[in-house]
């Protein structure tokens, strides 16, 4: 008993040395050791681990119907091409969600193309991990109880949708190496030592003011995806690609609205939310019906 309470203060005494408030983002190919290193991360740190399962539930609680989340699981190129209204509020909540999820600070989000969603704050430190396919195909056999060539059509499966899912929503090619701070093969390395070294990237990169700046930036977004869902899912205005953001007490609308009627609607809901802020419309009007 005295043992175990004396190794967690060790515990914590080690990692409260340097300690930051950052938010840190886990995309992985199946089988590379991804959601292992994103809970070694969580518990070295003491961050909260933000699963794909937590999303999905946060994404219900903002509305969604959850007898309609299975539609929404990453799926092949093309799948989301006639669910545009559905597809569009499920945006919409997951954003809000992995926003929602960040502003609470000191979290590891795992998957969901949070990486993306964050990729502008300050403090956060987005990594990938992948590893060779035999490794990864060797895990699951072991793991998943797999056969050599169940697993290789598992891994081929998953790596199809993955990046549906990326193209899809976001536009992105989850290949491309360009939006994370840190890309580990794992293939040789174990899930403590790509925890520690993503742990050592934060602790070196992020700063106090970053961190002020990034939770300031973070509230900021919350609060434009909050009145995009008010504008949409509460007063059910017809707006394509709205979007809303925030700086300084500025606040600007980007999107197409039906009419010029909801056009004015929108803007009219906005200044009674937000007194105070100065409205920037950016919206136009699409062909009038």
């Amino acid at each position: 008993m005295y043992n175990g309470y004396l190794y967690r203060l060790i515990y914590v005494s080690y990692y409260s040395d340097n300690l930051i408030m950052a938010v840190i983002t886990i995309s992985r190919q199946l089988g590379s050791l991804g959601d292992e290193v994103a809970q070694k991360i969580a518990d070295k740190l003491g961050y909260k681990l933000v699963t794909k399962q937590e999303i999905e539930k946060r994404i219900v609680s903002l509305g969604f119907p959850a007898n309609k989340l299975s539609k929404f699981e990453e799926k092949k190129i093309g799948f989301f091409a006639g669910l545009t209204s559905l597809r569009d509020e499920y945006l919409n909540c997951l954003i809000t969600a992995i926003l929602e999820a960040a502003s609470e600070n000191n979290s590891v989000i795992v998957g969901r193309g949070s990486f993306i969603i964050l990729k502008d704050i300050e403090n956060h430190i987005s990594a990938r991990i992948i590893a060779e396919e035999k490794v990864r195909s060797e895990y699951l056999q072991k793991n998943e109880n797999l056969s050599q060539k169940l697993s290789l059509k598992k891994i081929a499966e998953s790596e199809i949708v993955q990046k549906s899912f990326h193209k899809g929503f976001f536009n992105f090619d989850v290949e491309n190496p360009e939006m994370f701070d840190l890309l580990i093969n794992s293939s040789k390395i174990d899930a403590d030592s790509v925890a520690d070294a993503v742990i050592s990237l934060a602790k070196t990169f992020v700063t106090k003011e970053k961190e002020e700046t990034g939770q300031k930036k973070i509230d900021e977004l919350l609060l434009g995806q909050r009145l995009v869902d008010v504008l949409v899912f509460v007063y059910n205005l017809n707006i394509e690609f709205l979007r809303a953001s925030l700086k300084d007490n500025k606040i600007t609308l980007h999107g197409i609205a039906d009419t010029q009627k909801t056009l004015d609607a929108a803007l009219t809901i906005v200044e009674a939310e937000l007194p105070g802020f100065e409205i920037i419309n950016k919206m136009s009007v699409g062909q009038e019906v």
